[in-house]
């Protein structure tokens, strides 16, 4: 009996062993003739160059600098003991004298495991005329490899800053969402860089390799080219970027050259600062100054920027006015200077008024009494439904990342926000783009456009991607109605610039007609017991009013908007005639004014 015991045991062992060895060697053999091909086929990665950014006249405005990064072969430490690292930062620190032994060190030291068996990088960048010379007696050393490493520039510095953007290292967020990145080590921050980033960075090129069990290639076995130098047009012109530049020294705030299709000509927020300062890392003491100035130079106030319209906004809500049915472009009221409503005294820019008005005057000379007695018969939800669909309150969808949306305000937008109750005061001040209404340049440009040609246009900086133009569609947004009374904004915004008692008219001197609206939006109230109101130069700078001025031109044949916004600026024309009229006339210059 025990020996059949026995003998059963042993039967089992055998059956289990067999059913294992054919499980191994059948079953699984997919798997483990997989995992033997991983182990003696490599794959190696070729980073992509990063493709070039230039201007419609093809002036390079980011591009690739030639030079090398070097590389310390791993396991140069055991322990504690640093005598062949130290010993290759003295060679390479005695052929380049400016490198920082102690900074290489520190980093090879962060990477070298028992475990990495590839080269580590100590240093990112060395100009190609500073390694040249060196390369070949460098090159003899087993331990250390040189390799291409090219580096952005900007060869323009400050100009554009907010629309170009630059790249810098990347994080470790950043390339667990893009592997390629730990390939590439850099990628776009900001602007036009970031944008079209994953376009401008092209795709790794791939070599896979037989290599034996001491990891010495035997034979190539495939190879995929890298997808590099994509290059990028973009539709703005660095001349014109210049001019606006010098034009707008020592002031804060924006302005936007597009045409009425929506092609960017040239854009800024100011103050702007040195791109190149961010490749390979900004210093602390200059990044707390770009963080701490009251001036913000590090937001992009194109589309980062939220203003009250002022009265910018009259042209809009005027043809929401003539299309509401309780009034038309006859509708006129008495403005005396001042209106009451409640125990509220809802003043007008004028303090002697403006006499009769309608539409056209109102536009005109801008008054805001019109605008006031408007808006309590066609209602807070008609003005804030329709100044949306004019695209303000949302996205313009330009190709720039981080666009704010703004704000119309209505009863559920105030519900939403603050649980509170809407009141007719704030329809008021709606009217006249004051309250909690507020816009970033780029939304007044593009609802400037839409008055200008009828169609939203879809602003957008990039002219050619590779060979494939950029040209969205404008949007149509106007009712038939409003497309039919647009002519009497048009009408009244060439007033604006033309007439003699246009708000713009003493500011403007352009070679040709233009139109446009002025805007003065306050950044403090003025208490009702004041009866006079102060000039705004007189006031200290973060009291006055941020000063607007949004146009197109020619008026007869609009091709191109001209928006520009100087903060604490006062009044609009004035502070901004002088500006807008000089871009239009250089626009002529440059030959982009057509007859």
């Amino acid at each position: 009996m025990r020996i059949k015991l026995l003998l059963s045991f042993f039967v089992i062992i055998w059956i289990g062993l067999l059913v294992r060895v054919f499980h191994l060697a059948v079953q699984s053999n997919e798997y483990y003739e997989t995992l033997s091909e991983n182990n003696s086929i490599k794959t190696e990665l070729s980073a992509p160059v990063r493709g070039e950014i230039l201007d419609r006249t093809n002036e390079p405005v980011a591009i690739n600098e030639l030079g090398f990064k070097i590389a310390f072969a791993p396991h140069l430490t055991k322990g504690k003991d640093t005598t062949k690292l130290d010993a290759e930062i003295r060679y390479l620190t005695s052929m380049i004298p400016s490198l920082d032994g102690e900074k290489i060190a520190k980093i090879y030291k962060q990477h070298d495991s028992y475990y990495n068996h590839a080269f580590i990088d100590v240093v990112d960048f060395i100009p190609h005329e500073t390694i040249i010379p060196l390369y070949a007696l460098m090159n003899l050393r087993d331990t250390i490899r040189i390799s291409p490493s090219p580096k952005r520039l900007y060869p323009y510095g400050v100009l554009a800053s907010h629309v170009i953007g630059y790249v810098a290292k990347a994080n470790q967020k950043e390339i667990d969402a893009d592997p390629t990145l730990q390939l590439l080590g850099y990628v776009g921050k900001n602007g036009i860089e970031k944008y079209y980033n994953s376009y401008l960075q092209g795709e790794a090129g791939e070599r896979q390799i037989k290599v034996n069990a001491h990891n010495v290639e035997i034979e190539e076995i495939g190879r995929r080219a890298t997808k590099e130098n994509r290059n990028l047009v973009l539709n703005i012109d660095m001349r014109l970027q210049s001019f606006i530049s010098q034009l707008f020294e020592k002031r804060v705030g924006s302005i936007i050259v597009m045409d009425v299709h929506g092609a960017i000509y040239a854009a800024g927020s100011y103050p702007e600062y040195d791109l190149n300062k961010f490749v390979s890392g900004i210093s602390s003491k200059d990044w707390n100054k770009l963080m701490t100035s009251v001036d913000a130079p590090f937001t992009n106030k194109i589309i980062n920027g939220l203003y009250p319209p002022g009265s910018t906004v009259k042209t809009g809500m005027g043809l929401i006015y003539v299309t509401s049915g309780m009034l038309n472009e006859h509708s006129s009221v008495q403005c005396s200077g001042s209106m009451k409503l409640g125990n509220r005294a809802f003043r007008c820019w004028r303090g002697t008024g403006h006499g009769t008005t309608n539409l056209s005057k109102a536009i005109i000379q801008s008054c805001d009494d019109y605008f006031y007695k408007g808006s309590l018969k066609v209602g807070i939800e008609r003005m804030s439904t329709n100044l949306i669909r004019m695209g303000l309150g949302k996205k313009t969808g330009i190709d720039l990342p981080n666009e704010f949306i703004g704000t119309v305000p209505s009863r559920t937008w105030k519900r939403k926000k603050f649980n509170k109750p809407w009141y007719k005061g704030e329809t008021l001040n709606t009217s006249i783009g004051q309250g909690d209404f507020l816009v970033t340049p780029m939304q007044m440009a593009q609802f400037t456009a839409l008055m200008a040609t009828g169609r939203l246009p879809i602003p957008h900086v990039a002219k050619l991607i590779g060979n494939n133009p950029n040209t969205p569609t404008p949007l149509d947004v106007l009712t038939q109605a409003e497309k039919e009374k647009l002519p009497i904004i048009q009408d009244a915004m060439r007033g604006v610039c033309n007439d003699p008692r246009g708000t713009a008219k003493a500011f403007v001197h352009t070679r040709f007609p233009i139109a446009g609206k002025t805007g003065t939006a306050q950044t403090t109230a003025i208490a009702q017991n004041i009866k006079q109101r102060q000039n705004e130069h007189s006031m200290d700078y973060f009291s006055r009013s941020h000063a607007w001025f949004t146009t197109y031109g020619p008026a007869e044949n609009p091709q191109f908007v001209v928006t520009a916004l100087v903060e604490h600026g006062g009044h609009g024309g004035e502070a901004t005639g002088g500006i807008v009229s000089s871009i239009y006339n250089k626009l002529d210059e440059l030959g982009y004014i057509k007859n």
